[in-house]
C-alpha cells in the first residue's frame, strides 16, 4: 500500500508515518521506482501495534526500543495491550460514572458531597514544570507562573480559548509546508501568545516544540486537535525560530 492509503486506513496523518519512518519507528518495506513508500502486511502489523502502544501513552521512542528488540513477541504484546486497554476502559468508566451522577445532582435527583463531584481529579501540580526547569532554568518558568497567578479566573479563560484557537488553526494548515506564509503567521501567534506567559527566546521556542514530539504526553494532547499537528508546530516552530535568528 501506499503511504496515502495507509494513512487513510488508519487514521494518521501521512505526515506522521514520514515521521515514523525518520525516526526509527516504521520504515517501509520498499519503494516505487519513483521513489515513493510502499508499505506490506507486516509493516501495516507492526503498525497496529505502535498505534496500540500509543493510545496507552507510550513514548515513541520506548515503542521503537520495544518492538525493534530481537525477542519483541507480538502476541504477548497484544496481550499487554489487552490487559492495559481493560485498565483504561475502567478507569473511564468510573469517570463516566462519576458524571452521569453529576448530571443527576444537577437535576435534582441525587445528592452529592463536594468531595464526591471532584473525587479523582488532582490538578495541583504541572507535570510538565519540572522539565521546563531543567530545559530553560528556574527564571523563565517562575516569571511564567508569577504572570499566570496574576491573571483572574476570566483572563485564564480567555487566555485558554485564545490557545485551543491557534491549535484549531494550525490543524487545518498540517497538511501543508510549515514554511508557507500562512503557517508561520499562525505560529507567530502562538510565539506571541506564549511571550505573553513567560519570555521565550526563538531558540527556547525551536526546543518547546521538539518537546512537542519528543514527550508523548505533549504529542497526544496536541493531535487532540487532528493527528500529525505536533510534528506541524515543531517544525514550523523551527522555521520561525530560524528566521528570527538570521
Amino acid at each position: 500500500m501506499m503511504v496515502k492509503e495507509v494513512a487513510e486506513l488508519a487514521g494518521i496523518s501521512v505526515r506522521t508515518l514520514h515521521h515514523y519512518d525518520e525516526i526509527g519507528l516504521l520504515h517501509p518495506s520498499g519503494t516505487t521506482e519513483a521513489g515513493y513508500r510502499v508499505y506490506s502486511d507486516e509493516d501495516l502489523a507492526l503498525l497496529q501495534q505502535i498505534l496500540f502502544f500509543r493510545e496507552l501513552g507510550f513514548p515513541l521512542k520506548q515503542i521503537r526500543d520495544i518492538v525493534s528488540r530481537p525477542d519483541f513477541d507480538r502476541r504477548e504484546a497484544m496481550e499487554l495491550h489487552h490487559k492495559l486497554l481493560l485498565e483504561k476502559r475502567a478507569r473511564l468508566e468510573r469517570m463516566i460514572d462519576t458524571l452521569e451522577k453529576t448530571m443527576k445532582h444537577e437535576k435534582g435527583e441525587i445528592r452529592m458531597t463536594n468531595q464526591d463531584k471532584f473525587a479523582g481529579f488532582d490538578f495541583s501540580s504541572n507535570p510538565y514544570e519540572q522539565e521546563a526547569r531543567e530545559r530553560w532554568g528556574d527564571k523563565a518558568v517562575d516569571e511564567s507562573n508569577e504572570r499566570l497567578n496574576k491573571m483572574s479566573k476570566e483572563e485564564q479563560t480567555q487566555m485558554g480559548e485564545e490557545m485551543n484557537a491557534i491549535y484549531r488553526k494550525l490543524a487545518e494548515l498540517r497538511h501543508e509546508s510549515p514554511a508557507t506564509d500562512e503557517a508561520q503567521q499562525a505560529i507567530g501567534e502562538w510565539y506571541q501568545l506564549l511571550n505573553r506567559m513567560g519570555y521565550y527566546s526563538p531558540e527556547a521556542f525551536k526546543g518547546l516544540g521538539q518537546m512537542y514530539v519528543d514527550d508523548e504526553r505533549f504529542t497526544r494532547n496536541i493531535d487532540k486537535f487532528g493527528e500529525g499537528l505536533a510534528v506541524f508546530m515543531r517544525d514550523a516552530m523551527a522555521e520561525y525560530a530560524d528566521r528570527r535568528s538570521q
